[in-house]
């Protein structure tokens, strides 16, 4: 479909999209911000399920208002008639929303992150993989918590270089835990976690942090 065509012709004509499309052309004729880019720069940066009450506050905007333009970007990451217009998608999960890649480009994705883009982890990037490797499975906030430093950017950059994989979402809290995969074993020249190195003597002042940890 043509820019010309979608400003042409009448969006409240096809059955399925109608109703999204017509709701962002409305948007932009009346001269008001779209909500739906706002809400899209939002999820992209997120590293976990955003609800609809969240986002709304985040935005200040009713709750409809959000619900409705979560559809509408729905149906753009969609596409119409069956063709895709995005390599990602808006997917709800865990009483949330969050942006995944499509599972179609997940080979070509690993082989970029894996192969051809090998940069070193950077320190903190190292310091947050032993923090979940000592105590997985573990959420990002415990991580941050443990590490006294915002971690979003390198949980993302673990995930992407697929040394952690989100294990489970706690179902109260919603929040994502974390563990690391057979790739870090394999990085790493182990079998199992159990060979990972005691922790203690590595510290300068004993074990604060990781008091539990073998």
């Amino acid at each position: 479909m043509t820019l010309d065509a979608v400003h042409t012709s009448d969006p409240a004509a096809d059955p399925i999209t109608g109703p999204a499309l017509a709701g962002t052309i409305q948007d932009a004729a009346g001269g008001l911000a779209p909500i739906e880019r706002k809400l899209e720069a939002l999820l992209m940066v997120a590293d976990e399920p955003q609800s609809l009450i969240h986002l709304a506050t985040a935005v200040d905007r009713p709750l409809k208002d959000v619900k409705a333009a979560i559809a509408r970007l729905v149906a753009d990451f969609d596409g119409v008639a069956g063709t895709v217009r995005r390599g990602f998608e808006l997917r709800e999960v865990a009483g949330g929303w969050r942006i995944y890649v499509r599972p179609e480009y997940d080979l070509v994705v690993a082989d970029f992150v894996l192969t051809q883009n090998p940069s070193r982890l950077s320190q903190a990037a190292l310091e947050t993989l032993a923090v979940i490797a000592y105590k997985q499975p573990i959420s990002r906030g415990a991580v941050a918590s443990i590490r006294a430093v915002n971690v979003d950017s390198v949980v993302r950059t673990l995930l992407g270089r697929g040394l952690i994989t989100e294990a489970f979402t706690d179902s109260e809290t919603g929040a994502i835990n974390y563990a690391t995969t057979d790739l870090l074993l394999s990085q790493l020249g182990i079998n199992t976690l159990d060979e990972l190195p005691y922790i203690s003597p590595l510290l300068a002042d004993g074990a604060d942090g990781f008091e539990d940890l073998p």
